[in-house]
């Protein structure tokens, strides 16, 4: 399947991780719905149906996050110097010529913007997707436009 989502080994764990707490979770519902869901009990229709919506979405996440595993390839690049930015990479950049900011390129399963992890797919992680130390790139932001030049890239 050429269709790979680019995880990295954090990402994939993260993953692996919810899956397994939604799996707790889809046990205890389904334990829920049995006990709630007597016939001789009255008045517990309304809880029974809440609790099964809840299944349901459940059910979605874990069928999603499913897919998403099947499909993904873990990143190996293992800490060496690439020459173009690429998932997985630090990307240190000078910022319209003053500070510097390093940005982890991750799937946007992955993006935290509290961690500098930011998506492929985002308007900066799409700009720098490909390119080369010492590239500038100008990406339009809420303050207007903003000249990234790549000084280091680490994957």
């Amino acid at each position: 399947m050429n269709n790979k989502t680019l995880l990295t080994k954090e990402g994939y764990r993260k993953l692996v991780d919810e899956l397994h707490e939604l799996k707790l979770k889809q046990d205890h519902l389904v334990t829920k719905i049995e006990d709630v869901a007597q016939p001789d009990e009255s008045g517990e229709d309304g809880l029974a149906t809440q609790l099964k919506e809840e299944l349901e979405l459940v059910n979605e996440k874990i069928d999603n996050i499913e897919e998403v595993i099947e499909v993904s390839q873990i990143i190996t690049n293992d800490n060496k110097t690439l020459d173009t930015v690429q998932v997985g990479c630090k990307v240190k950049v000078k910022i319209s010529g003053k500070s510097e900011k390093v940005f982890n390129i991750v799937n946007q399963l992955e993006t935290d913007p509290t961690q500098n992890k930011i998506s492929d797919q985002s308007p900066l992680g799409k700009a720098l997707m490909g390119k080369k130390v010492n590239d500038e790139i100008e990406v339009q932001a809420p303050v207007g436009k903003i000249t990234y030049k790549i000084v280091s890239i680490f994957c």
